[in-house]
């Protein structure tokens, strides 16, 4: 019996992952990624992409379907095995999900172009336990999705085409029996090893760069604007502080999502409008794992960067900078009378 719908994915991830690493500290998901473009009755483009975390292990020539490896200490970490068996599980795989997806659109009429994508993997807990998930999609749009408890397909969106895919995969009990036996009992043991190998990739830290400006929309509205970018890893607490209090979510205030950067990196803009002189002070607040328990403060109108260590060092940095800023004004106001003295 040929290999079904996602059932190479999941072997491969078996395969990719194996070994042991006590000082688990927080979830690592694995994901496997498939996409095939059916162009027509007789072109198919595939693509994969193995993933830990936001870093890329490898993919999928879609020329020869071979597997090539992004980190380099992604290899070391797999086990020794037959890498042409497993060139030819991947052929004999794709050809098959060719063959039952054209058939599929074949028989229910389904015009081309259209795409189909396939995703599988596992969440590692710290406390060891696992989640499995496994989800098909068609044009970009959750298809079919993967219950590991009762081992069953369900459908995401009911198309003439779902139920015959969701029949396809349900009468293939190897494949069941392949999913609870890699996710339920040895997601643990096999993911071990790689995250032991990609240690430090994992933990990579990189500081983030914060700016703060202003731009005026209109006389009665100024944009303070924090832009914070170059950061690793992913989460990140950024805050406005209105004379030192954090200001909460509402309408003045608006914080992007974080983007990635080419170079794996992110960052992220958060704008607070306020009204021009109005007599408070701001400043941007960061917070990230790579300043520890630190965090970074940025007070508008001042290029200085501080660190502050906690809420009393913090509240002592900004009452310092409010002072200056008080005595700068004082001085200009005064450099200013004297000029109309003159």
């Amino acid at each position: 019996m040929q290999p079904p719908l996602c059932h190479l994915l999941l072997l491969l991830l078996y395969l990719l992952l194996s070994g042991t690493w006590a000082d688990l500290e927080e979830a690592f998901t694995i994901r496997l990624l498939q996409t095939s473009t059916f162009q027509n009755t007789s072109f198919v483009d595939t693509e994969g992409l193995g993933m830990l975390e936001d870093i890329e292990l490898g993919s999928l020539d879609k020329h020869s379907w071979a597997i090539g490896f992004y980190e380099p200490w992604v290899r070391p970490a797999l086990p020794h095995s037959d890498w042409d068996t497993i060139d030819n599980m991947i052929k004999i795989y794709l050809r098959k999900f060719h063959y039952l997806i054209s058939e599929g659109a074949m028989q229910k009429d389904v015009p081309y172009p259209f795409v189909a994508q396939c995703v599988a993997g596992c969440e590692l807990y710290p406390n060891k336990t696992s989640r499995a998930f496994a989800y098909v999609g068609y044009n970009g749009q959750d298809f079919l999705s993967f219950n590991v408890d009762n081992a069953t397909w369900f459908l995401c969106q009911d198309t003439d085409l779902s139920p015959y895919v969701q029949a396809v995969l349900q009468k293939y009990t190897a494949f069941t029996e392949l999913v609870e036996f890699l996710f339920n009992n040895t997601c643990v043991d096999d993911i071990e090893l790689l995250l032991h190998y990609g240690k430090a990739a994992l933990e990579r830290q990189v500081p983030p760069v914060t700016t703060v400006f202003a731009c005026t929309r209109s006389p009665a509205q100024l944009l303070l604007v924090c832009r914070v970018t170059g950061f690793y890893p992913r989460p990140i607490s950024v805050a406005w502080l209105r004379d030192g209090q954090e200001v909460p979510p509402g309408p003045e205030l608006n914080t992007s999502a974080i983007l990635p950067n080419a170079d794996l990196t992110y960052q992220l803009r958060s704008i607070l409008a306020v009204a021009p002189q109005d007599g408070h002070s701001y400043a941007c607040r960061v917070r990230h794992r790579s300043l520890g328990s630190r965090s970074l403060l940025i007070p508008w109108g001042d290029s200085d960067m501080v660190l502050i260590a906690g809420l009393g060092a913090g509240l002592l940095a900004l009452w310092v900078w409010r002072r200056r800023k008080h005595e700068h004004l004082e001085s200009e106001s005064r450099n200013s009378i004297l000029s109309n003295e003159d």
